[in-house]
């Protein structure tokens, strides 16, 4: 059953501007409990940083998590991104199109009003989905 991202999503996403450091970064993302921050000033979304990117794209790469920016390793624009008024299937294809699991949600204007990510969309869409594929998509891109 389709239905809208405003019902399905996580509201108030958490962001960290650009400088943050991954460190400081990595501590807000368990304080909160979230996988992912966007990196962003104010209504400027710059772009999505995942607890992912923070191991596969520094650490393991040898960069200091205490002086490697959130803006230096995160994902950049062109974020994909959604409004509130998107449905579930839209979400869905455009995780499949661009194998993320996790995609920003902006009012029209561009100012982040939360997250939906694949866990979202998987308690609404049941078990034999398109979801099944973007879970199995390589998410090292």
């Amino acid at each position: 059953m389709t239905r809208l991202v405003r019902d399905v999503m996580s509201p108030g996403a958490v962001a960290v501007e650009p400088m943050t450091t991954l460190d400081h970064a990595a501590r807000v993302m368990r304080e909160q409990n979230v996988g992912d921050v966007l990196v962003a000033y104010d209504c400027d979304l710059f772009g999505v940083l995942t607890d992912r990117d923070i191991v596969v794209r520094a650490v393991a790469a040898g960069d200091d998590p205490h002086t490697t920016t959130a803006g230096s390793v995160c994902t950049r624009p062109p974020v994909v991104t959604l409004t509130p008024d998107d449905t579930t299937d839209r979400a869905a294809e455009l995780m499949g199109q661009y194998a993320v699991r996790r995609l920003p949600v902006v009012e029209h204007g561009g100012c982040p009003v939360g997250m939906v990510s694949l866990g979202d969309l998987a308690t609404t869409e049941g078990p034999r989905s398109a979801l099944e594929d973007i879970s199995r998509a390589d998410a090292n891109r």
